[in-house]
């Protein structure tokens, strides 16, 4: 019988060894708290090492983050470059998110 965290600590070793999309689904997890103690904190660190590796839907995750004030580990500017990676590589919410940004600064 496998244990029922047991897909957990698999992608928790890919995620170490540094694949992007276990990386992501470790955020995911610690995110949601799903198989393990909600942990916004560990889960932005995580969504931080897969979108520095390009990763859309980390990327878009770490922009929100930023956005409801989970994370302080990104600069000025960042959400948009971080959505704009997320938006171009098609993640639609991300291009709803950058065009809601984008018109709020217009004069």
């Amino acid at each position: 019988m496998i244990a029922p965290n047991f897909h957990f600590h698999v992608v928790h070793m890919y995620a170490h060894l540094g694949y992007p999309n276990a990386q992501h689904i470790v955020g995911q997890r610690y995110l949601k708290g799903a198989g393990v103690e909600k942990n916004e904190e560990k889960a932005m660190q995580w969504f931080r090492q897969a979108a520095e590796k390009g990763h859309p839907h980390s990327s878009f995750n770490l922009a929100v983050g930023k956005l409801k004030n989970m994370t302080a580990m990104l600069e000025e500017g960042d959400v948009e470059k971080l959505l704009n990676v997320a938006a171009g590589q098609g993640v639609q919410e991300a291009q709803n998110l950058l065009e809601n940004i984008r018109n709020r600064h217009l004069p």
